[in-house]
């Protein structure tokens, strides 16, 4: 069941549940940023409108960068900018950023400690007909073993405008990662967002497994602990925003109580959520994890929702992880 919190702020299993892309809430966070704070400033790599910066653009002229198809230029300009008294906000594909200029944002600002919000857009499988050379499915842990980077991947639309406005407010560099296609809102404007804070977004009576997920997995465990929960097994559900630095408390303390765990993330298994949590458990309380996500291959073109099922990250996917974890649980 949802825990009280989660159903006075889900609209999660309306039959007209909304639809929005992740990405547009970048935009509408980072206009309405920008007008609450004069030093914000944007720059773009050739793509303001796939990555939804055209409305900063147009609201504040004066604060906007083209920088053309140069990620390299992007990320080291935002870094002068951004010892200079800006907050930089930079916008391109998470192929090219951070993919393509990892070493600049390396050196030029985590290493500086730079005051840089680096948005990474169309990330993940569900990019679709762009196929492997444009979907991100390593950038979190590239990023997430970065000194002084903070990594959000917010899990809708409403979730990305408060990360991009929290981004804002923190010093020194921040990741913030988001999908393309369009997804279910399953927040409102009064679900809280901390950063560093997991949220419950399910929590049955008896649980016997947590299921920790993050970005556009987080509705596909949400459905799959509904699905658990007809069978009589048990679930919590943490919907786990901010991958660096990580709850560790919220996740021993449900880790402990259910003493199994299934993560869940539209990326790599290896280095993202499902690492993170892993280092977490073996240092303090090992227990057994599944790890459902990408396994160790590149994508490719198709339809998003037929990639999803095919590289194994949809709710039947979820269902099948607990149950496996359970088994060796016992």
């Amino acid at each position: 069941m949802l825990n009280k919190e989660a159903k006075l702020n889900s609209g999660l299993f309306k039959d007209d549940v909304e639809m929005k892309a992740i990405r547009d809430g970048y935009g509408e966070g980072l206009v309405i940023a920008g007008g609450e704070n004069k030093n914000i400033v944007a720059l773009s790599a050739d793509l303001r409108e796939s990555t939804r910066c055209e409305e900063f653009a147009k609201r504040f002229p004066e604060r906007f960068f083209e920088v053309g198809v140069a990620e390299q230029n992007l990320a080291t300009i935002a870094a002068g900018l951004g010892i200079s008294g800006k907050i930089p906000f930079v916008s391109s594909y998470a192929v090219f950023s951070p993919g393509r200029n990892w070493e600049q944002i390396r050196t030029t600002i985590a290493y500086n400690d730079a005051n840089v919000k680096i948005a990474g857009h169309h990330a993940g499988i569900s990019v679709g007909p762009d196929g492997a050379t444009h979907q991100a499915t390593e950038d979190i842990a590239i990023m997430r073993v970065m000194p002084n980077m903070k990594v959000f991947v917010p899990c809708d639309a409403i979730e990305a405008k408060k990360a991009t406005e929290a981004a804002a407010h923190i010093m020194g560099p921040v990741y913030i990662r988001f999908a393309r296609e369009k997804t279910p809102v399953v927040t409102t404007n009064d679900t809280p967002f901390t950063p560093a804070k997991a949220e419950v977004f399910w929590e049955s009576t008896r649980p016997s497994v947590t299921i920790a997920a993050c970005g556009t997995m987080v509705y596909q465990a949400l459905l799959a602990a509904r699905e658990l929960e007809k069978e009589k097994i048990g679930a919590i559900v943490l919907n786990i925003h901010t991958i660096k630095p990580l709850d560790e408390a919220t996740l021993l303390k449900y880790g402990k109580q259910t003493k199994a765990m299934v993560t869940a993330e539209e990326h790599q298994i290896s280095g993202g959520l499902g690492g993170a949590i892993a280092e977490l458990f073996a240092k303090h309380f090992p227990l057994p994890i599944e790890m459902v996500g990408i396994h160790d291959t590149f994508g490719e073109s198709g339809n998003p929702d037929d990639l999803m099922k095919k590289y194994g990250l949809t709710t039947r996917d979820i269902v099948k992880a607990v149950k496996k974890v359970l088994k060796r649980k016992k």
